[in-house]
């Protein structure tokens, strides 16, 4: 049996408004908030990417985004970007599918041949790592075994953040706090799909770290699971 245990070690980075929201409304980029971003927490981002071997984002958030995901404002390496996509469904053209950094894509087995053959084409690894999605445990240990990845960043949506968690592969949990109120009942926060039914169920962090960075709180949390 495949050893799930063998994974990254992963940090979960994102900016968040004071009512914990990661964008102005549903559908809206990321980008529109995180230019309000001290331009000493932007370093402290890539400087973060700098350091860390691989870095994950979904491909939802890819649609939204459009990210390049690589190193800019500091010296340093871009990590491997890795975007889990069931369906292979990414948009041509996307940023990351370009030549700035080694991006690997990880389906399932159910990915549309065709758009599996386009995402190759477009010169990324095409990693298949589930039946009927990405599973995400499967895909971690891949990332050990094939690209020796042994830390991961995951600046991820509410989706991919929830399934992260809900499958204890986060870390460690850093927040830039941004100092706006957005507001919206269905306006994505940091993490998605959770459904729980008792206290005993939540996902218990402990602070470790928090500091100004420019203008912005940071705050740096352990993760731990009930």
């Amino acid at each position: 049996m495949p050893d799930d245990r063998i994974r990254p070690h992963v940090l979960m980075m994102s900016e968040i408004t004071a009512d914990g929201k990661l964008t102005l409304k549903r559908g809206a980029s990321s980008k529109r908030l995180m230019k309000y971003m001290a331009p000493e927490t932007e370093v402290l981002l890539h400087e973060t990417r700098a350091r860390y071997d691989a870095i994950m984002v979904g491909s939802n958030t890819i649609r939204i985004d459009d990210s390049h995901l690589t190193v800019r404002f500091v010296d340093g390496p871009s990590p491997l970007r890795v975007i889990p996509s069931s369906d292979a469904d990414l948009p041509e053209g996307a940023n990351v599918l370009g030549t700035e950094a080694k991006t690997v894509v990880a389906v399932s087995e159910r990915a549309p041949p065709e758009r599996v053959a386009a995402l190759r084409a477009a010169g990324v690894d095409v990693l298949e790592a589930g039946v009927e999605r990405v599973d995400l445990p499967l895909l971690m240990r891949l990332l050990v075994e094939r690209y020796g990845v042994s830390t991961l960043m995951i600046e991820g949506g509410p989706t991919l953040n929830w399934h992260m968690l809900h499958h204890r592969l986060v870390d460690e949990i850093r927040l830039i706090h941004l100092p706006f109120i957005v507001g919206g009942e269905d306006t994505p926060s940091l993490v998605g799909g959770m459904r729980i039914d008792s206290e005993e169920e939540m996902i218990h962090l402990s602070l470790k770290a928090h500091y100004l960075c420019g203008t912005n709180l940071v705050t740096e949390y352990d993760v731990l699971y009930p």
